[in-house]
């Protein structure tokens, strides 16, 4: 069991090492499946997604699918929704199960409400009367399993779908993350490496590519031609982060984590965040987002996050009220609400 662990480490450190000098930042907005970068939980948004190296249960798909196995129930159901920038609405599903001899598996949903937008034209600059309602969604499922009391490893495999008019796009991304508690032998350390959405390209595809138009040069009446869309690669980053827990007071734990996260289709990040828990009944959260490149441009949800949570298992009930508050530049402020219940 041992020589596994350190061959799944000793593999993780080489793709880290590896990857880092291919995955240069680029230009933003170039890459297939931005929505898989948008986060989703509102207990790790509340710490600024720095808790890839603690976060547990069926929160941990999207920061660090290693937590799943994690979690203290046999199985939970999560459901979250966000209010994102310019009015999307993103609504989130995970259901989890845990089976002791064998691991955790996860299935996740992720829908995009973008609204109607009108078709406009050079010609017609006020609309053609056309309406598109644009379908963005991903299908998730994820494998995870404690190996030891100290380290436990897991897999997502996100199905992603796009469409809008008579055009779509399909591909498969893959996140894979590992998680080491007392690290280094020391108790309430806690060490998460996460690489993800590594897949296929993304092309779009359909009837309404094909445009009517007449051929320079050819004696041919007005045909159809196929316009040829680019393929772009998916939106793959990694995350390193560190944690640490401490109980400081009779019933009261605080856990602060820290993480650092390459994008190779934009701006590298780090964060940093805390959570106090009182007596496993309420928590505080807060968190903070830096993030640069050398021309000096910033992310716009560059600041300073905050929410909390409420556990009413403590009397009796199997259900977990959390929240998230976001402030966005140029944009509302970003509120995520999630339910989690426990079975």
């Amino acid at each position: 069991m041992k020589k596994r662990v350190y061959c799944i480490l000793v593999f993780v450190v080489l793709v880290v090492c590896v990857s880092a000098p291919a995955l240069s930042q680029a230009k933003a907005g170039t890459s297939a499946a931005p929505e898989l970068l948008i986060p989703v939980g509102a207990s790790g948004v509340a710490t600024a997604g720095a808790t890839v190296s603690s976060i547990i249960g069926p929160e941990a798909i999207f920061w660090n699918p290693a937590g799943l196995d994690l979690m203290e129930s046999s199985a939970s159901a999560l459901f979250s929704y966000r209010r994102y920038i310019a009015d999307i609405g993103v609504s989130y599903i995970a259901v989890a199960g845990k089976m002791e001899s064998i691991g955790s598996f996860g299935l996740t949903f992720r829908s995009f409400a973008i609204g109607d937008i009108k078709v406009t034209t050079e010609f017609q600059p006020d609309g053609t009367g056309e309406i598109l309602s644009p379908t963005f969604f991903t299908l998730g499922l994820t494998y995870a399993r404690q190996l030891t009391e100290r380290v436990a490893f897991g897999v997502t495999m996100n199905i992603v779908s796009e469409s809008f008019g008579n055009v779509s796009a399909s591909g498969v991304a893959f996140d894979a993350g590992v998680q080491y508690r007392n690290f280094a032998g020391v108790n309430g350390l806690s060490l998460g490496v996460c690489i993800k959405n590594i897949g296929t390209a993304m092309e779009y595809d359909g009837s309404a590519l094909y445009i009517k138009a007449r051929a320079d040069g050819y004696a041919r009446d007005m045909t159809y031609y196929k316009v040829d869309a680019a393929s772009a690669q998916m939106p793959s980053i990694i995350q390193i982060g560190l944690g640490y827990e401490q109980q400081v007071a009779s019933e009261t734990v605080l856990r602060v984590s820290g993480a650092f996260m390459n994008n190779n289709y934009g701006i590298d990040e780090y964060r940093v965040g805390g959570e106090l828990c009182f007596q496993k009944f309420l928590k505080a959260r807060a968190g903070y987002l830096y993030s640069t490149d050398p021309s000096g441009v910033t992310s716009i949800f560059q600041n300073i996050t905050v929410g909390g949570g409420v556990n009413l298992e403590v009397i009796g009930m199997p259900i977990l009220l959390d929240y998230a508050y976001v402030p966005v530049k140029y944009f509302a402020a970003n509120h995520l609400f999630d339910i989690r219940i426990n079975f």
